[in-house]
């Protein structure tokens, strides 16, 4: 009761939170293939030029660039045509004064040809090639090395794999990467009240929303949810579940957080390791709190689907990506409040709102609705010195979408 009286502020919490994270240092090895959206574990240092020989860059033919000069769309430059070199294929022929040899986009360059002439510029009559445009050296040919030379550091240690990133490692020939391993995140539902979907809801009880939405919501940030079956308000339950959910990155327990007579999970924490805050000033949420066990994070959020859910996004998402070596970026919106909303004063208060257009509309209807969060597009924070927001101001709206970007 003591601890959640001396409630801290939001940025306090969550500093506090990040502070006692560093990023994992466990390594994996994954195809190719399944490493986007992974950050790299060790620099990638080329071991061939790409591409890894001269190339042809248009279709047409491959001369010697001195044997174009003067060529005009009225005085063409004859070569004799002497061959046709295909994409994958290694040529045998090699270019002599006053001659050429046909090529496709792709295509090893002969020897001694320097420059290509586009197929457009050209007329072929038999083994007869009448060039209108002259080329220069180099002109229409990718260089061996272009791309990425070899023994250059072409992605460094760190960084996120894109797409596009994964496209140049396949070009470097890779099959396998090492990438920083996924956070793992226990998630742990307590409360004698909650009931597993699926399962007959007996007078009294509720199914379990929160298992849900986190595990959710920790899978759409690209970490782990390991989900632990519900553990009833006794503190020996809660200690064992505790003592195994250990071996995993971040512990979250959902219910339990809050100031009752059942509410034990305070007391398996402090008697287990130290308790950092329980109590933040926002709302929804107040009753948050977080300590270390054997040096795991352990972050209790409130039973009500709405405060937990907020907290999540608020708190639990900036300690997955400081796991992951990432930061995420939340999208946000400027926006036309829709109607005057009354908030606390001294509270960070965290508002789902719904759009329409550009006009925000709260979506909150208490803590205990889930359809507050599942209704709404994203959410406002009202300061902790602001009791008013009015209908028409200005307002930013963070919504529920996630992307990552290297931290």
């Amino acid at each position: 009761m003591e601890l959640l009286k001396n409630v801290i502020s939001f940025s306090e919490a969550k500093r506090t939170l990040l502070t006692h994270l560093q990023p994992l240092e466990r390594i994996e090895r994954l195809r190719l293939s399944n490493a986007v959206h992974r950050v790299l574990a060790r620099d990638i240092v080329a071991e061939l030029h790409v591409p890894p020989f001269d190339r042809a860059a248009m279709d047409g033919y491959a001369v010697r660039s001195v044997d174009t000069e003067g060529a005009k769309p009225l005085e063409p430059v004859v070569l004799k045509k002497t061959g046709i070199v295909h994409a994958g294929e290694y040529p045998k022929i090699s270019i002599t004064p006053g001659t050429c040899v046909q090529i496709a986009t792709g295509a090893v360059m002969p020897e001694n040809s320097d420059a290509v002439v586009m197929i457009e510029s050209t007329e072929c009559n038999d083994e007869q090639v009448s060039i209108y445009s002259s080329v220069r050296k180099g002109e229409n040919v990718t260089r061996a090395g272009e791309d990425i030379k070899k023994g250059s550091v072409v992605l460094k240690k760190g960084e996120l794999l894109t797409p596009g990133k994964v496209g140049a490692l396949a070009a470097l020939g890779l099959e396998y990467v090492e990438v920083y391993a996924l956070p793992e995140v226990a998630l742990i539902p307590t409360g004698n009240e909650i009931t597993k979907p699926g399962m007959k809801l007996e007078p009294g009880k509720i199914y379990d929303v929160n298992t849900y939405t986190l595990s959710a919501l920790v899978s759409s940030a690209g970490a782990l949810p390991f989900v632990y079956e519900i553990t009833g308000d006794d503190e020996q339950a809660i200690e064992h579940v505790l003592g195994n959910a250990l071996k995993h990155d971040i512990v979250v327990f959902t219910g339990g957080s809050s100031v009752g007579e059942r509410d034990v999970l305070v007391n398996v924490l402090r008697k287990n390791g130290e308790v950092l805050y329980h109590g933040i000033a926002v709302k929804p949420g107040k009753p948050t709190l977080c300590a270390i066990v054997s040096g795991k994070v352990v972050l209790g959020m409130p039973g009500y689907p709405t405060s937990c859910l907020t907290n999540a996004y608020a708190l639990l998402l900036p300690a997955i990506a400081k796991l992951m070596h990432v930061d995420f970026v939340i999208p946000e919106v400027r926006a036309k409040m829709g109607r005057r909303v009354q908030s606390t004063i001294g509270r960070l208060q965290f508002l789902p709102v719904k759009m329409d257009g550009e006009i925000a509309l709260p979506a909150f209807k208490e803590s205990g609705a889930i359809t507050s969060m599942a209704h709404a597009d994203g959410y406002i924070e009202i300061a902790e010195n602001v009791d008013v927001v009015e209908k028409g101001e200005e307002v930013v709206v963070k919504l529920f979408w996630i992307a990552r970007k290297t931290s």
